[in-house]
């Protein structure tokens, strides 16, 4: 584990056994190899095991590695048809580790870091994305107003906003001409669809890998790593998890593109797309392809922070390096989305 990510558990334990109720250390602490934004880890006492994730050190993009917004939104939806872990603290004493974190429960389950799932039988795969399919619909079927969440963004204008902000984004961790990018934010700023003021919990990261599964069923323990969440537009998180299904099965971050689903019981995007309208009572989407292009420019920006960091030291993951390479791959993939129209 790398210095700056170490965690001094003596003075953690004692914070925690003063602030969470029930509570009993020593404490062991490991810190988790996945995630590229917020350091996490399995948090091991003597009263059962948690989880802690905390914002990294260094300098950080403003409005960037927000925990106190996903301890928030996880907290709020403890009560609805949207699986989350029991959130258990929020600390935001830089302080007790170094900088803002928060703890929730463990949860005992599967993780699918590959959305191919190759030890899963056909019948298993297509259950495990109907199940995806359904938590997203449910999401964005949530009234804002009744779980308190009606001020954790700014309703409408969703994309437009979104586009000027991951262009700023982009531009802070920028580190060399990008002509792909360059194309996808003219093209993008150039198609904006009307606001139709569709509003709803926006994940922001919605993906296989950021789901927990129960051991033994495609049951959804828990929806995680809610970091970019907000008030947001539907579309967005769906267009984003169809993204996957385009994305070369080889990447650095690997998707679904080239690969027989059909074969291996995986829903196509028509499918996938239209089971979440029946889900949600709509009879189809318009603007798809904006929504798509939209997808990648955005995880473009994302991977582009994240090359960034790993240039500062400030990654929290070997592959770090590999993931910001693939920044411009996917941006070139949505300029040929563009171009393709489809």
């Amino acid at each position: 584990m790398a210095n700056t990510f170490e965690l001094d558990v003596a003075v953690l334990s004692d914070y925690l056994t003063e602030n969470i109720a029930g509570f009993r250390g020593p404490i062991t602490a490991e810190k988790f190899a996945g995630g590229q934004s917020n350091p996490t880890y399995l948090i091991d006492a003597v009263s059962g095991k948690y989880v802690l994730r905390r914002k990294p050190p260094g300098e950080l993009l403003k409005s960037a590695h927000a925990v106190d917004r996903e301890f928030r939104v996880m907290k709020a939806l403890a009560q609805s048809d949207v699986p989350v872990p029991t959130m258990r603290l929020l600390c935001d004493d830089d302080s007790v580790i170094g900088s803002m974190f928060y703890v929730m429960d463990y949860i005992d389950g599967r993780i699918f870091w590959d959305a191919g799932l190759p030890e899963q039988s056909p019948t298993e795969r297509g259950a495990i994305y109907d199940a995806m399919n359904r938590v997203l619909a449910n999401l964005h079927n949530i009234d804002v107003d009744r779980v308190g969440l009606s001020d954790y963004g700014r309703p409408g204008n969703y994309f437009e906003r979104q586009l000027s902000r991951w262009t700023s984004q982009y531009r802070a961790s920028e580190t060399e001409a990008m002509p792909a990018m360059e194309k996808l934010i003219v093209w993008l700023n150039e198609n904006l669809p009307p606001d139709d003021g569709l509003v709803c919990i926006n994940h922001g990261d919605f993906r296989l890998d950021n789901m927990m599964f129960d051991n033994d069923t495609p049951t959804v323990l828990a929806l995680l790593d809610w970091e970019l969440s907000t008030l947001g537009h539907p579309y967005a998180d769906l267009a984003y998890q169809c993204m996957q299904l385009r994305i070369p099965s080889d990447a650095a971050i690997p998707g679904l593109g080239g690969i027989d689903r059909t074969a291996l019981g995986i829903p196509s995007e028509q499918d996938y797309v239209r089971r979440y309208c029946e889900r949600r009572g709509i009879e189809g989407i318009d603007h798809w392809v904006f929504y798509l292009a939209f997808a990648f420019f955005r995880l473009s920006a994302i991977l582009q922070g994240v090359y960034k960091r790993a240039l500062d030291g400030n990654a929290s993951s070997q592959k770090a390096m590999d993931y910001g390479a693939l920044a411009a791959p996917l941006a070139e993939l949505g300029v040929a989305l563009i171009e393709r129209g489809e």
